[in-house]
């Protein structure tokens, strides 16, 4: 009979070995060369900019991709407009005018005028006008001292209002002085504003752009005046006034709203005038570049010239002179 082998304890079985199988043969497909570069790529820092800088293992391989990326770019950046120089709002424009003003002090010019003819800054005698009005002044003031880093002394058309705003400014960077002031400038004053001079205080002013201009000669600047008003007529005092004084002064900013366009002049560009696009509205197209001023006369020869070139410059032409029709004399007495 045959006998079977005795079965071994469970603490002495053995497992048996599995087979060993060969490994699956390895299929290589192969990636296009940009998927390849792709994998690559390392993950791009957060932007925390606008317009941030591309990463050197973004750049295309070779010089034809580079080439064609940077005609891309190019295609797709938008022209400037013509009116891209003009401010958004107010607080804007008056920035615009303390930084025209500081680089014409900073460039060593002496007598500079920043002037903002628009309706916002001429009703002075409204309730709470004025307080309204020193507080964008100090956006004026503020912005020269930080672009020109000098002593800037504020000169207020009264000795009220001076006391007032040093009381209520006592953070500012400069100092506030008025013109019945029997000093208005200290010895270490380096820059001196006039806010909104007066045709009444016609005097104090001439007296104190005298002073500034002795040794040591500092620069004096004339945010908004009205030294010239219709009120006191367009005869010969005013013309002196214009030859003898205000000839000395560089209009360094000027912004002046039309009913159809606009003046603009922003130190060290030229003068420019806008007319409305009648395409985009309240957008502006940039009608002519000058080097000085422009009057009334030139107003009109620049609309008229548009008349000649656009479907749309009658009613605009019409719309111009009758503003200009009214102060056209005047204009013509007291400019460049």
């Amino acid at each position: 009979m045959a006998t079977t082998a005795p079965l071994l304890s469970p603490q002495q079985a053995r497992r048996a070995p599995l087979p060993r199988l060969p490994p699956p043969p390895c299929v290589v497909v192969p990636l296009p060369a940009r998927q390849r570069r792709l994998g690559l790529r390392r993950a791009p820092p957060p932007c925390t900019a606008k317009f941030g800088k591309f990463d050197a293992s973004d750049a295309p391989a070779d010089a034809e991709e580079a080439e064609a990326a940077a005609a891309d770019g190019a295609a797709g950046q938008p022209a400037e407009d013509d009116d891209s120089c003009l401010p958004s709002d107010l607080e804007d424009a008056i920035r615009q005018s303390g930084k025209a003003s500081a680089d014409f002090v900073n460039s060593g010019g002496m007598r500079a005028i920043a002037e903002l003819l628009i309706p916002q800054l001429e009703f002075l005698n409204e309730e709470g006008a004025q307080a309204e009005l020193w507080a964008l002044s100090r956006i004026f003031l503020d912005t020269l001292v930080q672009e020109t880093g000098q002593k800037v002394t504020a000169i207020f058309p009264d000795a009220g209002a001076a006391a007032l705003l040093k009381y209520q400014w006592q953070d500012a960077q400069f100092k506030c002085s008025s013109l019945s002031d029997r000093k208005p400038v200290g010895a270490d004053d380096e820059v001196a504003v006039m806010i909104i001079p007066d045709h009444q205080m016609l005097d104090s002013v001439e007296r104190i752009a005298s002073q500034l201009s002795d040794d040591p000669i500092r620069p004096l600047v004339m945010w908004n005046p009205r030294l010239v008003s219709g009120d006191v007529g367009v005869g010969f005092n005013v013309r002196n006034l214009r030859r003898n004084f205000l000839s000395t002064f560089t209009t360094v900013y000027s912004m002046r709203p039309l009913p159809t366009g606009a003046v603009f002049r922003c130190y060290p560009g030229k003068w420019k005038v806008f007319y409305d696009d009648p395409k985009r509205p309240n957008r502006y197209l940039l009608a002519r570049e000058l080097t000085d001023r422009p009057d009334a006369t030139d107003i009109e020869r620049i609309f008229g010239g548009t008349d000649e070139e656009s479907e749309e410059s009658p009613s605009l032409m019409n719309n111009v002179m009758g503003v200009f029709s009214s102060v056209s004399r005047f204009m013509r007495v007291i400019s460049k």
